[in-house]
């Protein structure tokens, strides 16, 4: 049995980095692992119990301090029990609160019992103009904070770099539809330029 692999796709809402994570996992026979799909309902459930709006997130501190850890848990988890049964894994998260932590992956496969695994990271990225455009033709009602709050949540998550050591990182610019081109595996873990990016052509997908 060959050695089980790990690809993370992260970025913003509406980036479009769950087709592209499913079509990883299609390519590759990967379990896929969506955030939303594993926690969504449980989150909506507890914040209206806590007398929340279900779809106020970003701006909830309760929902910061309390739940999204909890989700990321659990992603993190079941990620590990895939690849100790010897499972290529596709995660489909924005980890955005993680990402300017340099030893986040590192300590989740020690938290997590991952076995010896190499992690690529693909960041899909957009320009506002399209993001915005996406989040108001999907309607989702966990997206209208952001809308209505554009600037703030732009700033926030719109350039956020990945600073995790230990993965091999990669960004794939997704404006145009026909933009699902794969993006670029390093052989070593390369930083991406902070002040250019850098747009890729490969996965290096096994």
């Amino acid at each position: 049995m060959n050695a089980p692999t790990l690809q993370i796709v992260i970025g913003t809402a509406g980036s479009g980095k769950s087709t592209i994570a499913q079509r990883l996992a299609r390519q590759h026979g990967a379990a896929y692992l969506d955030k939303d799909a594993m926690s969504s309902r449980f989150v909506e459930a507890a914040l209206a119990s806590a007398g929340y709006d279900p779809g106020d997130r970003e701006a909830n501190a309760f929902y910061r301090d309390n739940i999204l850890p909890l989700e990321y848990d659990s992603l993190l988890d079941v990620t590990g029990a895939n690849l100790r049964l010897g499972c290529h894994v596709v995660v489909d998260a924005p980890f955005t609160p993680y990402l300017s932590d340099p030893s986040f992956i590192a300590a989740a496969a020690e938290r997590f019992d991952w076995p010896p695994v190499e992690v690529d990271v693909i960041q899909v990225r957009v320009s506002p103009t399209t993001l915005q455009d996406r989040l108001r033709k999907r309607g989702l009602e966990r997206d209208q904070f952001k809308l209505a709050h554009w600037d703030e949540y732009w700033a926030a998550h719109g350039g956020a770099r990945c600073a995790w050591t230990d993965v091999r990182l990669s960004e794939l610019v997704n404006d145009e539809d026909e933009a699902l081109k794969p993006a670029t595996v390093h052989d070593k873990p390369v930083p991406v330029d902070p002040e250019r990016g850098r747009r890729c052509t490969d996965t290096g997908a096994r």
